[in-house]
């Protein structure tokens, strides 16, 4: 029997159940009501509020446009949708870094705003201060290493991080770190799998991966890329379970012809 199925609410502390009983952590991304309500009522694990809402909801190029209010207002309409699964919110950039009483502000809003249980802040030791205080006022946080979105103009790229023994040498302290400043479990994004299980197994706490292998506690896509809802965005670790884009696009021009010929709506129709 999984601890998955005998609960009927996911909390941090499921999550740390799941790790030392080596059942696998289910996370995926949602930004609305509807399909936040479809991802719980499948029973997974965790939903992630993404900054990736900036790109797959909003259009943008990065994750950095997003604001606080935006993703209090995705966090909001999800949490209305939900009745089982935990649900962390991103700290968009610029929410966090500039100093800990700005992260502690920033997080309080998102607790009482959206009535979320968690947030997700990226970086290692440059983000230990922030995730200190918001742990210390009884906000638990996920923290997240490897590729981290926000520092994109940093990085010029999104390949593989920590490849090299010095970057990898400073995620493995970092994880480390983030564990004793109290982070619930850590989000390891686009790393190389050998280091990925390392890191696991060095931690008390849970590894979500993405892009990571398969020896995390856990795993995380985006919603729209596994899917289907977009299609330029086609990674290595990406596996599509739906083309929702193709269906949707079929759906549409049906819909189109049969208004043109006068098929829709028919008799039964209508009043």
């Amino acid at each position: 029997m999984s601890i998955n199925k005998e609960i009927k609410k996911v909390t941090t502390n499921t999550l740390q159940k799941m790790k030392a009983a080596g059942e696998k952590i289910t996370m995926l991304t949602a930004y609305d009501f509807s399909f936040a309500k479809i991802i719980d009522g499948a029973g997974i694990d965790v939903i992630l509020v993404g900054d990736s809402a900036s790109n797959v909801m909003a259009g943008h190029e990065t994750t950095l446009p997003i604001t606080l209010e935006q993703m209090i207002y995705h966090a909001q309409s999800v949490i209305r949708g939900i009745d089982r699964c935990l649900v962390v919110v991103d700290m968009p950039f610029g929410s966090y870094q500039s100093n800990s009483d700005i992260a502690l502000a920033s997080a309080i809003r998102i607790m009482k705003e959206t009535g979320g249980h968690s947030v997700k802040m990226e970086g290692g030791e440059e983000a230990v201060d922030a995730i200190r205080r918001i742990v210390s006022a009884g906000i638990p946080v996920m923290g997240h290493l490897g590729l981290t979105p926000q520092s994109i103009y940093k990085f010029g790229t999104y390949t593989v991080r920590a490849k090299e023994e010095d970057e990898a040498n400073k995620l493995r302290k970092d994880a480390k770190l983030l564990q004793q400043a109290g982070c619930f479990a850590i989000v390891l994004e686009k790393i190389p799998a050998l280091l990925a299980k390392q890191v696991s197994e060095s931690l008390t706490i849970p590894t979500i991966g993405i892009g990571a292998g398969g020896n995390c506690d856990g795993q995380v896509l985006v919603m729209h890329d596994m899917l289907g809802i977009n299609t330029e965005f086609k990674p290595r670790f990406l596996r599509q379970y739906l083309n929702i884009h193709q269906q949707a696009t079929d759906a549409v021009q049906q819909y189109i012809k049969d208004v043109k010929r006068k098929d829709f709506p028919n008799d039964t129709e209508q009043y």
